[in-house]
């Protein structure tokens, strides 16, 4: 089993700094309902000024009922809270030494920039000098200065985001609350955030930082830890890292396929926990200097392991008792794919040239590329960049302006319904009808699907069993946690059993136990002869995918494996690249030759 003991627990609130916390929480309860279980269950913590703590847990883990709480938006059912020493519920002006930026951030997106910041400045009663000089460093903060007159709906996912948080800051409050900011946000465009966010705490601003993304729960000062309404472990990212020490391994110099050796690795009763990272499998141990048995994982005569830095979603994953494991059920309700004779295998899916304008605009500039046969193709690019466009195009939502768009060599543009028959997409709002119930989406999507009958039944009750459905299928979809709307969404598409996938930012906020729920839905796919194509801002989750074509600026900028991606772009600052660091300098430097053709 595996010992949690080693990790920090949370401190005692009895404990706060000596100059006093910032937040402070006392055995804090909070329900919904008379009967219903605890969404905060007993929680004690305290929150340190001037400093930026990650709150991180899986979806349900009650980060947002407890960021609500804080901004006064809930009652507790019993217990205490503290901001600045003032009881949030409380009539005063604590509200307004309050900024709150909720997930699905209140902008009116037919407003323009500047009409959201004058609504959100009346709302905080922000008027003359300080409205003024305050619009004038909100503007300067975010670089939105440019864009007062754009429409908030026509803001790129940065952008937005940019926005949410200047309209959160008007005011100058002390204490700032952000639920999952960077849901959404391309590379970039969350390190714009972070530099914001992070020059907002050396001014002396306590920072509050949900995330499901434990790369960001890194750049904290500070994290809590949550999972079903407790806090797990609170401390310092390092800390937490290295109470792991000696737990986190790669499995490299491999000679069989990722996906196969990362199945057989989940299987040692020695490994917690395993994700594919570029050409290798990094693997966490259950318990330090207990390595599996390489023969039984059939990696190949040179593979081996060598230990490496913890991450903190390894410490995370620990807490929650380990990973989901490597074998799908889909594998055995999903046929394998057979090709016809005269189909290219390696252009399952093809972009000859492909071009889309809207008006003056290209969006994307002649992109040309080929997927083979069970290939997981990964299309990435910043937000605004074009590769939604080009996503789009190639599974058929949009006509291409020029060049063409093929799957299974057949033409999108000249025959979209012969297409569409042999593909599956999950959008990445899921696309269910959230007031049906999780049957009636299952029933209404395979019968769109053609699925008749016997047919019907058997492959809806397949799909119940395989993505664990049944104890939800009475639910509302729009009652669904994220991560079942996430399996319903995929079972939906996988209806017809396409031979081929489109996956449009399919785990955007989800937590890593449901990331890797997912992904090993998606392996057992591939492993099938499933032809899939995925978009994503999680740069981790890239590193999965077998190629990578990165779109920036309407164009296909670089194309190949994350591991030559990476190698790309090492230099004597970063001899050792992150697919974030490959992603940004190869943006970065595309954009250089840009700006020297065009002074």
């Amino acid at each position: 089993m595996t010992s949690r003991a080693a990790l920090p627990r949370p401190e005692a609130p009895t404990a706060p700094p000596p100059g006093g916390a910032a937040i402070e929480v006392r055995d804090l309860v909070k329900r919904f309902g008379a009967d219903g279980p605890p969404a905060l269950d007993h929680i004690a913590t305290w929150i340190a000024p001037g400093t930026i703590t990650g709150l991180v847990g899986p979806d349900g883990a009650g980060k947002t009922t407890l960021l609500r709480t804080l901004a006064g938006l809930l009652a507790p059912t019993s217990g205490t809270v503290r901001i600045l020493g003032q009881d949030p519920m409380a009539k005063g002006s604590l509200r307004e030494q309050i900024g709150y930026m909720p997930q699905k951030f209140g902008l009116y997106e037919d407003l323009s920039v500047q009409e959201n910041l004058d609504l959100y400045a009346d709302l905080r009663n922000v008027l003359g000098d300080a409205r003024r000089k305050s619009f004038e460093q909100m503007l300067a903060f975010t670089d939105l200065a440019r864009f007062t007159d754009r429409l908030a709906g026509r803001l790129s996912g940065g952008m937005k985001q940019k926005l949410g948080l200047a309209c959160s800051l008007l005011g100058s409050p002390q204490v700032l609350l952000l639920d999952e900011p960077g849901v959404g946000v391309d590379p970039i465009s969350r390190r714009e955030l972070w530099r914001m966010v992070r020059e907002l705490a050396r001014g002396g601003m306590t920072i509050l930082w949900s995330t499901a993304y434990l790369d960001e729960a890194e750049l904290c000062d500070d994290v809590r830890l949550m999972n079903g309404g407790c806090i797990l472990a609170a401390g310092t990212p390092q800390a937490l890292m290295g109470a792991m020490q000696g737990r986190s391994l790669h499995l490299t110099r491999l000679s069989a396929p990722r996906r196969d050796v990362l199945q057989r690795a989940l299987r040692a009763p020695e490994v917690l926990d395993g994700v594919i990272q570029g050409d290798q499998v990094r693997l966490v141990l259950r318990d330090a200097g207990q390595r599996p048995d390489l023969g039984p994982i059939q990696a190949g005569p040179e593979a081996v392991l060598v230990e490496v830095a913890p991450r903190l979603e390894d410490a995370f994953i620990s807490l929650l008792g380990g990973g989901p494991g490597g074998d799908s059920p889909l594998a055995g309700v999903t046929r394998e794919v057979e090709l016809h004779l005269d189909l290219d295998p390696q252009a399952v899916i093809e972009a000859r040239e492909l071009t889309k304008r809207f008006g003056d605009f290209t969006a994307t500039d002649a992109v040309s590329f080929r997927v083979p046969k069970g290939e997981v193709f990964g299309l990435l690019g910043p937000n605004g960049a074009g590769k939604s466009t080009t996503f789009k195009m190639e599974c058929g939502l949009l006509k291409p302006t020029l060049g063409q768009a093929l799957v299974m060599g057949i033409d999108l543009k000249t025959s979209p319904s012969a297409a569409r028959q042999r593909l599956g997409y999950m959008a990445q709002k899921f696309s269910l009808y959230t007031q049906l119930t999780a049957r009636e989406n299952l029933e209404f999507f395979s019968g769109v699907y053609g699925l008749r009958g016997d047919a019907q039944r058997l492959k809806i009750q397949e799909m119940i069993e395989a993505f664990d459905l049944g104890p939800w299928l009475s639910r509302r979809t729009l009652d669904l946690p994220l991560g079942l709307k996430q399996r319903l969404a995929l079972a939906c598409a996988l209806m017809h059993e396409p031979e081929i996938l489109f996956l449009d930012e399919p785990t955007s906020g989800v937590d890593p136990i449901t990331r890797r729920e997912f992904w090993t839905h998606i392996n057992a796919l591939a492993q099938k002869g499933v032809t899939i194509m995925v978009t994503t801002h999680f740069m981790d989750e890239a590193e999965y995918c077998d190629r990578i074509g990165l779109i920036y600026r309407g164009r296909l900028i670089a194309l190949g494996t994350p591991d030559q991606l990476k190698r790309s772009t090492r230099t004597p600052e970063c001899p050792d690249p992150s697919m974030e660091d490959a992603f940004i300098h190869l943006i970065q430097a595309f954009q250089a030759q840009l700006d020297e053709v065009v002074p």
